[in-house]
């Protein structure tokens, strides 16, 4: 490694850019933007681009206010006042369990698929059931390592993806589909119900949703423990640059995959998890090659295992953190060890429930899918707005809060979460 101090200090800050990538390439890049591919072609490419784009204060608030003040973000939201507790505490309910359902389903069918394996009885995988394995080994991970191991196995899952995806979409370029491309979306996607409330599946999760900004800045916290190392803000947010960067590279090959591989060729994406999961990995081998299947399969699992370990993460981190501030403040540089025992109970409890979920009503990924990502699209504009409120905050240091650019830029991603949340609902519930 370099003797330089700046490299010293980047590679001892890098690694919750790299979890936040993990966690944002999932069911936001596998299903929903490998099937905008399949439906649309390249017509959807700009809207990948957006939807980075005017989400990239909200999340770059996580990291940055961590580095900024030794605390995490809900600590902003505690100086803000208990509403603003409460208020997160709802939105985490609200779209947790099936967020949960939704990623953990997908990496279930995928372990199926890949394996070969299927009910004996039903002839299909019990995916159920795979979920609740990939869930305990989620668990037993982060039992056994906590967050260094996290750290280390996102690194390895990080760049196997990252290549895989990238030879496999090396592979789709001569098919793709070029006259498909446009700088806006039609009036047809806009304006009819089916492929408006699919855009706004598109988004909800492109990357992914709000509560990853939470989640990042409390790795932000981990990092820090574990190595020693308080991060300037510049380096956390190169870190967070890394990740962020790369998602949306990632959520744009994976658009080209569906669009190489199965735009004009008449074929649909399955309903069911198990079917969905055999179909993308064989669909590259009858197009591409026999080859191809082992890239692809290891391409998908990892994106959604890396997906699974950051939920089954973050989600309990924050619940754990949220009640240590309902109780007191934040000290900088001390954990909340009294609440290890809220981090389990929250993991069994998220992980019951989403098995639950994916039993009764996971019968259609791409309906889950979109129910998750909707949910996490009519919670984006409060979460943004918390953010907002946190970074620009009396507690943050004037040489780390974000200038005038930055902030009226976090103010026109909050307005247009604002009114994509309204779009859903007037395609949802008010059309005729």
């Amino acid at each position: 490694m370099s003797d330089n101090p700046a490299s010293k200090t980047f590679w001892k800050s890098l690694g919750p850019g790299l979890l936040f990538a993990g966690a944002a390439v999932g069911v936001s890049h596998l299903v929903q933007s490998t099937r905008a591919g399949a439906d649309f072609g390249l017509a959807l490419v700009v809207v990948i681009l957006f939807a980075n784009f005017f989400k990239y204060p909200g999340f770059q608030f996580g990291p940055r206010y961590a580095a900024a003040t030794g605390t995490s973000l809900l600590e902003g939201y505690r100086k803000q006042g208990l509403w603003a507790l409460v208020l997160f505490a709802l939105l985490t309910l609200a779209t947790m369990f099936t967020v949960q359902a939704a990623v953990t389903a997908m990496t279930g069918a995928l372990f199926a698929a890949v394996l070969g394996l299927t009910d004996p009885i039903l002839g299909q995988p019990p995916v159920v059931v795979f979920s609740a394995l990939l869930t305990l080994l989620c668990a037993l991970l982060l039992v056994i390592g906590h967050y260094k191991w996290l750290d280390k196995i996102m690194k390895v899952v990080v760049l196997v993806l990252t290549l895989t995806t990238l030879v496999a979409t090396v592979m789709v370029l001569p098919k793709l589909p070029w006259d498909s491309f446009a700088l806006l979306p039609g009036g047809d996607y806009l304006f009819a119900a089916a492929t408006a409330l699919g855009l706004c599946g598109l988004i909800g999760w492109m990357p992914s949703a709000y509560d990853i900004s939470i989640w990042h800045s409390l790795w932000t916290l981990a990092r820090r423990r574990e190595t020693g190392h308080a991060p300037s803000v510049r380096s956390a947010l190169v870190d967070f640059d890394v990740g962020y960067i790369g998602t949306t590279v990632l959520g744009v090959m994976f658009l080209c995959m569906g669009a190489g591989v199965m735009f004009h060729s008449g074929q649909k994406f399955a309903p069911q998890p198990a079917a969905f999961a055999a179909q993308v990995i064989s669909l590259y081998t009858e197009t591409l090659g026999a080859w191809m299947g082992p890239v692809v399969a290891i391409s998908a699992f990892t994106v959604m295992f890396s997906t699974t370990l950051t939920v089954v993460d973050g989600f309990p981190r924050a619940i754990a953190t949220l009640v240590a501030r309902f109780k007191g403040p934040e000290q900088p540089g001390v954990p909340d060890a009294a609440n290890r025992f809220v981090y389990w109970g929250a993991i069994a409890v998220l992980g019951l429930g989403a098995l639950v979920v994916i039993e009764f009503f996971g019968k259609s990924l791409p309906q889950m899918a979109d129910t998750a990502t909707s949910l996490s699209l009519l919670t984006a504009a409060p979460l943004a707005w918390l953010n907002h409120r946190a970074m620009t905050g009396p507690e943050v240091p004037a040489e780390a809060r974000p200038g005038p650019v930055m902030q009226a830029w976090s103010w026109l991603g909050i307005a247009v979460s604002v009114l994509l949340a309204g779009y859903y609902v007037w395609f949802k519930w008010l059309a005729g």
